[in-house]
């Protein structure tokens, strides 16, 4: 191509690549929440079955109560169980970034079943103090049962979170720690018990009112964290610039703005404008913006991200209502070079930068070889009235292509 003719500087192309799911592992994950939650089905019905029988035969209302306890840890699993499953399900037409955060919803509801839990603990713990003499006397048996349940927890425990780090499931810690929660009632129980058979009761409703508030405050910290990723909490200042590193890093990209992030589940949806050069080609914009958003899908835990390609920095509002459209500039273009134009439309560029319209006209001579060769000279001579007819007009370039390889000569034939 030879420039044949220049009026100005300087350019725009915007680019959105679709969409598409990215996601990190996610039948691991949920095989992984399957299995890690049947193993804790089976581990609380057998204990919370221990718990109550040998409660009632030993006289021990404490143990009954651990016992209850434990059977709310299975209606936790059964509540991890069932939004494993849905959040398992793919995209559809009502939730089109997928079910994730249905684990979210799971969380809260475990949240709430902690807080509940604790505050029962804190409720029984006050009466207690209140009346130290109706704990009645055990026997040994629930003593050891008491241990036998608190070693079983911590081991469920360690074992649940060691599953949630390793898969990254919020919804599985907040089951673990459920666990958690359960083998410190199992600690407060144990207490009791040996305080009662050493004759100092009060060491039992002391007990349970610590791990009642420990309970709660473990519970809250679920439902609060919950909530937050429910309601689009985004990731932190030092994700944020993580991500922004990552972009900037793209062979291509001069600026990142309007970075945006929220959660969904476990992993994250990103947003975000790119600024490239504004002369650049819309396929090569779009090459751009595939390959920076490749780049973060890889190194960060982002469900999907979506990428806006800008050729100049557009974070303090674009004005582009004050410029005309490509179908007026084309009528006026065709206006002023007179009817021939307008009978063989010639390829034009439209570049909107720094609120100016720039032009690229192309004349492709070996395709049109009777090409008027006064048609140069007719832009000239037309160029006070486009500028008359867009006040916004910048730089016209007009460019002669005199030599064009054909498919045969590419392909060697």
């Amino acid at each position: 191509m030879i420039p044949a003719m220049d009026h100005r500087p300087d350019h725009h192309s915007h680019s959105h690549p679709h969409s598409a799911i990215g996601h990190v592992a996610l039948t691991d994950r949920h095989k992984a929440a399957t299995r890690s939650v049947w193993v804790s089905v089976v581990v609380n019905l057998f204990l919370s079955s221990a718990q109550i029988v040998i409660g009632f035969f030993a006289h021990s209302q404490a143990l009954i109560a651990d016992g209850i306890h434990t059977l709310s840890d299975m209606f936790a699993d059964f509540i991890v169980l069932g939004a494993n499953r849905i959040s398992r399900s793919g995209a559809d037409e009502n939730h089109p970034y997928g079910h994730a955060r249905f684990e979210n919803a799971a969380s809260l509801a475990i949240g709430f079943l902690l807080v509940i839990v604790g505050c029962g603990m804190l409720w029984a713990a006050a009466r207690k103090f209140i009346d130290p003499d109706s704990i009645p006397q055990v026997h040994v048996i629930a003593l050891w049962a008491a241990l036998l349940t608190l070693v079983s927890k911590e081991f469920l425990f360690r074992y649940m979170l060691a599953v949630a780090k390793r898969v990254n499931s919020s919804m599985l810690v907040a089951n673990a720690w459920h666990a958690r929660a359960d083998a410190l009632s199992s600690l407060v129980v144990a207490i009791g018990i040996g305080g009662n058979l050493m004759g100092y009761t009060f060491l039992d409703p002391l007990a349970a009112a610590l791990v009642g508030f420990m309970i709660c405050r473990t519970g809250g910290k679920f439902t609060w964290d919950a909530m937050a990723r429910l309601t689009d909490r985004g990731m932190t200042p030092a994700e944020t610039d993580a991500v922004r590193a990552t972009f900037m890093a793209t062979p291509g990209v001069k600026g990142v703005h309007d970075l945006k992030t929220r959660y969904m589940g476990d992993d994250v949806l990103i947003d975000a404008h790119l600024q490239v050069d504004g002369w650049l080609s819309v396929s090569e914009g779009h090459y751009i913006a595939a390959n920076a958003r490749r780049r973060v899908l890889v190194s960060h835990q982002a469900l999907d991200v979506l990428v806006h390609i800008d050729p100049e920095d557009d974070g303090t509002g674009e004005i582009l209502d004050e410029l005309p459209p490509r179908n007026e500039i084309l009528a006026w273009l065709s206006s002023a070079l007179g009817d021939d134009a307008s009978q063989t439309p010639l390829p034009v560029l439209i570049h909107y930068l720094d609120r100016t319209v720039d032009l690229d006209i192309f004349i492709d001579e070996t395709e049109a070889p009777q090409t008027d060769p006064d048609l140069l000279q007719r832009m000239r001579a037309s160029l006070p009235l486009l500028r008359q007819a867009i006040p916004q007009l910048g730089r016209i370039r007009v460019w002669r292509s005199v030599y064009r390889e054909s498919e045969d000569t590419r392909r060697g034939a």
